[in-house]
């Protein structure tokens, strides 16, 4: 099979890494990739959040099979794409990618299905922002809507963090499409992610991971995209 991979990240070069140890692997192309990808994979520069890009390269390149690790494309429709053109592919559609590109839109989800989920309110307008975290105190929560590459998430300590970070945000420091916000309770332990895959209807455990997201050592400073 000749399989196509969109994403630049380290996590896309383990997925490379790993599909190529399959024996039904043949060719692999990944976009954009990157210069440690591209020692065991074919790189092609494309937009990836580009629908039509990618049906183009996929078509150019006689490709067999589409993985996407980042969240964007997902979000952006590829899936759907792909799939209106009969080609198969592994992700989620856009509409389930919501749960990922809209953290208000998964707090629905969890309450509709009774997830257990940190207390939160959403502003759409930074002062009322502002004057809710002066109401709550700190420590707290400001995260970002929409997409934000790991890093719209400030757990801050201190009140003056907490309202920098509104600022930060509604700056569109994290894009235009983060217009909302998002002040949450503090919730104080460990984070870890419990993976499975679905297909609607089946669930599969694919095990656990925890990502260190703090910049320095000793769980300090703000947060990253984590590892």
């Amino acid at each position: 099979m000749r399989i196509l991979i969109l994403g630049g990240g380290g996590r896309e070069h383990a997925i490379a890494w790993a599909v190529k140890q399959n024996p039904k692997c043949g060719e692999i192309i990944v976009a954009p990739g990157n210069s440690g990808i591209a020692e065991l994979a074919i790189c092609e520069e494309i937009d990836i959040n580009d629908p039509k890009a990618v049906i183009s390269l996929v078509k150019r390149r006689k490709v067999d099979f589409v993985i996407v690790g980042p969240e964007a494309p997902l979000v952006f429709g590829v899936i759907d794409a792909l799939r209106s053109e009969e080609i198969l592919s592994f992700g989620p559609t856009r509409a389930a990618a919501q749960l990922e590109a809209s953290k208000s839109f998964t707090k629905d989800i969890c309450k509709s299905a009774g997830i257990p989920t940190a207390a939160h309110k959403l502003f759409n307008e930074p002062e009322a922002a502002k004057k809710y975290i002066v109401t709550k105190g700190a420590p707290i929560v400001v995260k970002a809507d929409g997409l934000a590459a790991g890093k719209g998430v400030v757990a801050a300590t201190t009140l003056d963090t907490a309202l920098s970070a509104v600022d930060k945000i509604f700056s569109q420091t994290f894009g235009k499409e983060n217009k909302k916000i998002i002040i949450e309770e503090f919730l104080d332990g460990e984070e870890a992610s419990y993976f499975a895959l679905c297909d609607g209807l089946k669930v599969i455990p694919m095990g656990t991971a925890q990502d260190y997201k703090r910049v320095g050592d000793g769980n300090k400073g703000p947060n990253t995209g984590g590892m």
